[in-house]
C-alpha cells in the first residue's frame, strides 16, 4: 500500500482516512440494516412495533432497509474493486489472503494457551483471527446481497436466470435473514470483543478511528510487521505505515 513517513513518538499509522472513513460508514450501515431487518424478522416483538412507529410505518422501515441494502451492495463493490485495483495497479501487498501459516499461527497460539509453547505466535500485518473475521464478512456480504436482490426484484431474477426453480424465493428469504444473525453474532461476539474487551486492547482498540497503533502494542500482535519497519526496539529508523 501507499506510505508516508511517520516518527516514531506517534506510533505507527497503520490506516489512512480512506479505511477510517470507510470502516465508520460501513458500521452504521450495519447497523441500520440489523434494525431494520430485525424490526421485520421478530415483527411480533413489542420493541419491533416500536420501531416500526418511530420510523412511520413498516412501509418506511422496508424502504429504509432497501435503501441501506442498496448502499450495502454499492459499498462492498467498491471495496472489492478497490481492492483489486491497489493490488494488481498500484503494488499494494495482499496483506488480507490467508495462507498456510494462519492455520500453523492457529495452531502455535492454541498450544501457548495450553501452556506447551513458551510464545505466542509472530504474526504480521493481520493475523488469522482477523483474516478470518474479514473473508467472513466479505463471502457473507456476498450471501446477503444476492439473496436481498433476489428478493427485492423476483420478476428481474427469474428473467435473467428463467431456469431458477419456484423454491428459490423461501430459500432465499431463509438463506439472507440467517446469514444475516450470524453476520450480527460474529460481529457482536468476536468483532467487539477483539476491539473492545480483549485484555490486550481494553476499554479500546482506537486504531480505526485514529488510524494509529502505539509501537508497543504492534510489537506484541504484528511482530513481524514490526521489525519490517523498523519499529523503535527493532533498530529501525522512521516508519513506513501503510
Amino acid at each position: 500500500m501507499n506510505q508516508t513517513k511517520d516518527g516514531h513518538k506517534g506510533g505507527f499509522r497503520r490506516f489512512g482516512w480512506y479505511r477510517i472513513i470507510e470502516h465508520q460508514l460501513g458500521a452504521l450501515n450495519f447497523a441500520i440494516l440489523v434494525a431494520t431487518g430485525l424490526a421485520q424478522k421478530f415483527h411480533e416483538q413489542p420493541w419491533a412495533g416500536s420501531l416500526v412507529d418511530r420510523l412511520g410505518g413498516i412501509e418506511a422501515l422496508r424502504l429504509l432497509h432497501r435503501g441501506m441494502g442498496l448502499f450495502f451492495v454499492l459499498f462492498l463493490a467498491q471495496h472489492i474493486i478497490v481492492a483489486f485495483y491497489g493490488v494488481l495497479k498500484l503494488g499494494w501487498s495482499p496483506s488480507m489472503l490467508i495462507t498456510l501459516k494462519d492455520f500453523t499461527d492457529a495452531i502455535d497460539n492454541l498450544r501457548y494457551y495450553l501452556g506447551r509453547q513458551d510464545h505466542p505466535a509472530r504474526c504480521d500485518r493481520y493475523d488469522y483471527k482477523q483474516k478470518f473475521e474479514y473473508w467472513g464478512v466479505i463471502m457473507g456480504g456476498v450471501v446477503i446481497a444476492g439473496s436481498g436482490l433476489m428478493l427485492w426484484f423476483p420478476t428481474a431474477a427469474f428473467r435473467w436466470i428463467p431456469f431458477l426453480p419456484g423454491q428459490i424465493l423461501p430459500a432465499a428469504l431463509e438463506v439472507h435473514t440467517n446469514e444475516a444473525m450470524l453476520a450480527l453474532l460474529v460481529i457482536a461476539i468476536w468483532h467487539i470483543y477483539n476491539s473492545v474487551f480483549s485484555p490486550e486492547v481494553f476499554p479500546l482498540d482506537t486504531a480505526i478511528f485514529t488510524g494509529r497503533i502505539s509501537w508497543e502494542h504492534m510489537r506484541h500482535e504484528h511482530p513481524l510487521e514490526y521489525e519490517r519497519v523498523g519499529g523503535p526496539a527493532a533498530g529501525g529508523g522512521d516508519a513506513d505505515p501503510p
